[in-house]
């Protein structure tokens, strides 16, 4: 009788396994921050301002980054190599913490899911994960998707994921 009731129970279980959420959208690549996206006609520097974030007061590397986002908000994100590019701790990671934002939507009505401020620390070889919900949860279309990866300190934004196109191996 046990072998039977662990069999059920094991029946339950399996199909409730395979039922993992689909994926909405992957990311594969990432570009580090300039804060500088040109200079004006004034002379002075523009700000690299994406979806109304301002970014990092230096230059970042990321070496590779690959998120996926889950129809239901779950998001996770793993980053290499994220430093620190200019000033004087440079090839550090400054001590950071980090979260994701994704925004959907064109740029000048974005809105923005965020996992966790609290953030994800950065190691000293500036590797990082993010395992977590997205806040609100996206909308079931994500049209124009921009993932930022942002410091936790300040709201700055350090590296932004490049959207994986080809849908065959999510």
């Amino acid at each position: 009788m046990k072998s039977f009731s662990l069999a059920l129970a094991l029946a339950a279980l399996v199909p409730s396994l395979a039922k993992a959420d689909p994926v909405l959208l992957a990311f594969e690549g990432g570009i580090g921050v300039d804060p500088v996206a040109g200079v004006t006609s004034t002379g002075s520097p523009a700000l690299n301002v994406v979806r109304g974030v301002s970014p990092g007061g230096f230059t970042w590397k990321i070496s590779r980054l690959s998120a996926q986002v889950q129809a239901d908000g779950r998001i996770t994100v793993d980053g290499r190599g994220l430093l620190l590019t200019a000033g004087n701790a440079i090839g550090t990671n400054g001590g950071q913490r980090v979260f994701a934002t994704l925004f959907c939507g064109p740029a000048a009505t974005a809105t923005g899911h965020s996992s966790s401020v609290a953030g994800a620390a950065i190691q000293a070889n500036g590797d990082f994960r993010i395992d977590d919900a997205l806040t609100p949860a996206p909308p079931e279309a994500c049209d124009s998707p921009v993932l930022l990866i942002i410091s936790a300190a300040n709201g700055h934004w350090f590296a932004a994921g490049i959207p994986k196109n080809d849908t065959e191996d999510r």
